[in-house]
């Protein structure tokens, strides 16, 4: 049986991944923020309360799956978070910036240095960064999250660039506008942009449509593709006249 991680477990594209995992055969041990999960997946699934922008919850968590099941074979870097207030630019705190870049940057590089160094020992596995269309985006009205997720691409590009000696493959994928939490407060404008044509596709992304390509990516079936980024964003990237 192969071990998963999948961070932002809770909510999103992070439980849509886990069940996608847990309905393949996968063991998942998931962590987020919450007390406990809001609804009991069916399958091999730990959860583990902890804080990504957190040494210690990162080391615990790892110990986690190591203690029970003795390797990991995935991780699915998914937690993330928004500006807790937009504010534009040339008004943005350093407070918010250092929230959101310590848990969506930070955070992800330094457990996916953690889960590679077990990685590598086994000459195997995959890891999927979920980054944004923002990362290449501009949003002023949200630059630490823009610049946060154009952070997660470097993640993506150094680790596939050290880490395939070993089996490894590391991939990104970017998320249009996808139906979560994190978009529930501006689902009017988002509404209105996607009636008047803003995305070849029609319609919302939905969580499962991320899971989907995590699961393409990790699921062995592309052992020649690493430091790709894939666009899972109803065609949003095609620049069109």
């Amino acid at each position: 049986m192969k071990v998963a991680l999948v961070t932002g477990v809770a909510g999103g594209i992070g439980m849509a991944t886990a069940e996608k995992l847990l309905n393949n055969g996968v063991a998942v041990v998931g962590m987020d923020v919450l007390p406990q999960m809001p609804k009991e997946l069916k399958g091999e699934f730990t959860y583990f309360k902890g804080d990504l922008s957190d040494k210690n919850s990162r080391e615990n968590y790892v110990k986690t799956a190591i203690d029970k099941y003795g390797r990991i074979d995935i991780l699915v870097n998914v937690a993330g978070v928004a500006p807790k207030t937009r504010n534009d630019i040339l008004e943005m705190t350093e407070e918010s910036y250092d929230f959101v870049m310590n848990i969506n940057t930070k955070g992800t590089l330094f457990l996916t240095q953690l889960v590679a160094n077990i990685m590598k020992e086994n000459k195997e596995g995959s890891i999927v960064n979920i980054s944004s269309m923002s990362g290449y985006t501009s949003s002023v009205s949200r630059g630490e999250y823009c610049i946060s997720k154009a952070g997660v691409t470097m993640i993506t590009n150094l680790f596939a660039d050290r880490l395939a000696e070993y089996g490894i493959m590391v991939n990104e994928i970017r998320p249009g506008i996808i139906a979560t939490g994190m978009t529930d407060k501006v689902k009017a404008k988002y509404d209105a942009l996607i009636d008047g044509g803003l995305l070849p596709i029609k319609r919302w992304g939905k969580p499962e449509d991320i899971a989907n390509a995590v699961w393409t990516l990790c699921n062995g079936s592309l052992p020649y593709v690493t430091g790709q980024s894939i666009d899972v964003d109803g065609g949003f990237h095609i620049r069109r006249l």
